[in-house]
């Protein structure tokens, strides 16, 4: 399965470079694709390139819906005898 993240970018780097950050997380991806992308925006990460820019509030119900998967998947496994 391939998974689009949306992550915040934090820093720009030179040679096309940024660095995002998600659940604390933090990793340098390249922004060549997204050349107007400035610190603060979300962008769509995938394969460690950010492919596109993505709404702050869309960014944010997306990460939630990825939450609520993530503990229903730990609860799921949790109950497996």
């Amino acid at each position: 399965m391939c998974l689009a993240i949306p992550t915040q970018l934090i820093e720009l780097r030179p040679g096309a470079l940024g660095l995002v950050e998600l659940g604390g997380i933090r990793k340098e991806i390249s922004v060549a694709l997204v050349p107007d992308a400035v610190v603060g925006d979300y962008v769509i990460v995938h394969v460690g390139h950010a492919i596109g820019r993505i709404d702050p509030e869309e960014a944010r119900r997306t990460l939630a819906m990825f939450g609520t998967l993530s503990e229903l998947a730990a609860a799921n496994e949790a109950a497996l005898p």
